[in-house]
């Protein structure tokens, strides 16, 4: 999938996947992180997702990072708030107090660009991506970020009834990628009421990485 799909997807507004409120699932499990207040959460992909009002407005730091800057000028809009925006190696860089935003191409940041990360919230990421990219996905986060716990959300269905995005991405998929770094713990796993497209028949799961013993 190349950048130019998701470059349309926000110059149309074509953009279904964007939640107009905090993801719920967000509110409820973010306790399982046990992170002191001031912990900096990264964000994969972020667009221009309410979750991170919610988190600064809890006392913590984000850090993202989204390859659409129609997306992150429209974040800050939302916010209320005119950020400083600088050139920092092949992003561009929007900053405000406890948010700093990467615009470019996640497989090309670095630990050196965003810093220290306490814990990853994966609302939208890992679904965007088909297959192929997920699996150069699964080592970039692990290696930017050190391994630190995620709170992560994917969907399950027949990929064969839908193309995508969001992905499946099976517990089979993820037990094959994160199983020799991370305990994978199954938090939550719903129905999605409908389906997705109203016909595809889909679960949407909430599961807590943690680093490995």
């Amino acid at each position: 999938m190349k950048a130019e799909f998701w470059h349309n997807k926000w110059a149309s507004g074509d953009i279904g996947f964007h939640l107009n409120e905090t993801n719920p699932r967000l509110i409820t499990h973010f306790n399982k992180l046990k992170l002191n207040r001031g912990s900096r959460l990264f964000l994969p992909l972020c667009g221009k997702t309410n979750d991170i009002a919610w988190l600064v407005d809890s006392g913590y730091h984000v850090i993202g990072v989204e390859l659409s800057e129609i997306a992150i000028k429209a974040l800050f809009n939302e916010l209320g708030i005119m950020p400083d925006i600088t050139k920092k190696g092949d992003f561009y860089h929007f900053s405000a107090k406890n948010i700093d935003i990467y615009v470019g191409d996640f497989f090309k940041l670095s630990r050196d660009v965003i810093g220290t990360v306490d814990a990853v919230f994966d609302r939208a990421a890992l679904v965007a991506l088909p297959k192929p990219l997920r699996v150069d996905y699964y080592r970039h986060l692990a290696k930017i970020s050190q391994l630190a716990p995620q709170l992560l959300i994917t969907f399950e269905y027949d990929q064969l009834l839908m193309s995508g995005p969001p992905f499946s991405v099976t517990t089979q998929e993820l037990n094959t990628h994160y199983q020799s770094s991370y305990t994978i713990n199954a938090i939550e796993t719903v129905t999605i009421e409908g389906g997705f497209k109203g016909k595809v028949p889909a679960t949407e799961s909430v599961w807590l990485l943690e680093k490995a013993k």
